[in-house]
């Protein structure tokens, strides 16, 4: 079945690959290292669509390796601005120093290699070995995982040594991709389009009548929630932004003054000064991976006076590089 598989996929990737700005051309085996890398970083967790854009701005601004371990965190932090789950970008740049200082800024080619560099982990370390290098390594995604699950008509419990099972020894990189390829736009986890798929007559999936079955899915937990407040201190037109602690969630990144976020609905502590606050009666939410969070919104004005932090323009907070859920307060204060 592999050898089917594989040639009936890779057929179908020449014909079909997405166009993307980090990818070389089917068979060329050349893509840039270092795309590949940032790319696969970007997305995690995070959509094609959403990634492509700002990537391509990414790319201008810091067009190498070099480039990008040579630039500060806080301009790293904010250009990640929106992306979420931003320890990927803290570890961007610890892995880009890291590839410069200790391998001549040349990625190493060795599975095995990367996966000691910074936030690479198994995933992130194949699909650089195979789509950038060549080598053969086992990629396996959230669509490599569906595709190959329904293929088998596998619950998902042995993924791993049966994509091993598929993938060739030739043309690993292109494999990898068309797998994605055909999860993202064939595969999908609704609604398959089991009739366009190359790999159709393969799929015990298919066979089975219930292709959506496979793999089987893991009951969602509710998440917990929080609460905080978000502080909106003005002087005149400017606004006070502060920088989160380097370590953490959203570490590194500019934001509103905020307390602690905890289960208690009460709790309002973490101004940044003392000052004649009153509740706005506007709050935002926003969904964390591991909770939801309510932040209420409060504001006060002060004339001048030192406060730990930065006084900000409010008519281009957009340059700010705000996280999400203090640009969506951001934005609820301004309305």
């Amino acid at each position: 079945m592999s050898a089917t598989v594989s040639d009936k996929l890779l057929a179908w990737y020449d014909a079909h690959a997405r166009d993307l700005p980090w990818r070389a051309q089917p068979g060329a085996n050349a893509a840039d290292p270092y795309r590949v890398w940032l790319s696969e970083v970007m997305l995690q967790q995070t959509t094609v669509a959403a990634v492509r854009p700002r990537f391509e701005a990414w790319v201008a601004r810091w067009p190498t390796l070099a480039a990008l371990a040579a630039a500060s965190d806080a301009d790293v932090m904010a250009a990640w601005a929106g992306l979420g789950y931003y320890a990927r970008a803290r570890n961007l740049l610890q892995c880009a120093r890291a590839v410069v200082a200790e391998h001549d800024s040349a990625f190493p080619t060795a599975e095995a290699e990367l996966r000691a560099l910074p936030g690479l982990g198994d995933y992130t370390a194949a699909a650089i070995a195979a789509i950038a290098f060549g080598r053969r390594a086992v990629v396996i995604d959230a669509n490599v995982k569906r595709v190959v699950a329904r293929l088998f008509a596998d619950d998902g419990a042995t993924v791993r040594a049966l994509a091993d099972r598929l993938t060739p020894d030739a043309r690993t990189g292109d494999f990898a991709q068309a797998m994605m390829d055909l999860g993202s736009a064939i595969c999908t986890p609704r609604a398959p389009k089991c009739l366009l798929c190359p790999l159709r007559d393969d799929c015990a999936g298919f066979a089975s009548g219930m292709p959506e079955a496979f793999p089987a899915k893991a009951v969602k937990k509710a998440k917990p929630q929080r609460h905080g407040t978000a502080f909106w201190l003005t002087r005149g037109r400017d606004v006070l932004l502060v920088r989160r602690p380097p370590s953490g969630l959203l570490g590194g990144m500019r934001a509103l003054p905020s307390g602690h976020w905890t289960e208690d609905a009460s709790d309002r502590a973490g101004a940044p000064v003392d000052a004649a606050w009153r509740d706005t009666g506007r709050s935002v939410t926003h969904v964390f991976t591991h909770f939801r969070l309510e932040l209420r919104l409060a504001s006060a004005e002060i004339d001048a006076q030192d406060v730990a932090g930065q006084w900000w323009p409010i008519d281009d907070l957009d340059s700010a590089g705000l996280p999400t859920v203090f640009a969506k307060a951001a934005a609820r204060m301004k309305e």
